[in-house]
């Protein structure tokens, strides 16, 4: 199945009810600053490099980022703060994420997420997650050219491993996410863990600039060497 195929299942996905009322009440409502703007309030697909070695995964669309501007990482403050970062290291033609008009063009990286809706509370229960699996599957069967995989927090990081066990045996005690660990996946790929830029995660210094600058040009070496 090509990308563009799973792109348009994605869009049109109604299987979560409370994903659904969810993204739709927020698309509604608006936050003030946005209320001239016509919210995308659906399912988001993944953008970038279809030929990228990398690809890196994020949770959920934002209320106000993506379910607004229909780009994950578009549009908030994980923005702002992940794409300074990724134009540094020489991932992305500019340091911004505003619209899907900015001109924002990846390098040898497709950008996605584990969850396509916002989920209440950025919180998916089990159920959601294990129903938007079959997408996040199909995007990395896809993706052929991959090597590597970051994944931005736990869930997503769970998410790659929940793709590896669909094929091999693998156990939960030898992948144990923590930012900048790094593991040998089955198939030869590499799996490496990322906190996500969150803005608690970025205003507890937890992450910052310099630590999210360093991993991603460890990981341009990692893939430009594989």
């Amino acid at each position: 199945m090509k990308l563009t195929k799973i792109n348009n299942l994605i869009t049109s996905c109604r299987l979560c009810p409370r994903l659904v009322e969810f993204r739709e009440k927020i698309a509604k409502e608006k936050r003030k600053q946005y209320l001239n703007e016509i919210y995308w309030g659906k399912p988001i697909t993944g953008y970038g490099d279809h030929n990228a070695k990398l690809l890196m995964i994020g949770l959920a669309p934002a209320a106000h980022g993506g379910n607004r501007t229909g780009r994950v990482f578009t549009g908030d403050k994980s923005a702002d703060f992940l794409f300074k970062c990724l134009f540094e290291a020489g991932f992305s033609n500019q340091p911004i994420s505003i619209n899907t008009k900015d001109g924002l063009k990846l390098n040898n990286l497709y950008l996605t997420t584990a969850l396509k809706c916002v989920p209440p509370g950025d919180k998916p229960n089990s159920t959601e997650l294990k129903t938007c699996f079959r997408y996040f599957q199909k995007e990395i069967e896809c993706l052929s050219k991959i090597n590597t995989l970051v994944a931005l927090g736990k869930i997503a990081f769970d998410a790659c491993l929940n793709f590896y066990k669909q094929q091999f045996i693998i156990k939960n005690k030898d992948y144990v996410f923590k930012h900048g660990g790094e593991y040998l996946l089955p198939d030869n790929k590499i799996l490496i863990g990322c906190y996500h830029p969150s803005p608690r995660n970025v205003n507890t210094g937890r992450i910052d600039q310099k630590k999210m600058v360093k991993l991603l040009i460890d990981v341009k070496s990692i893939i430009e060497r594989r």
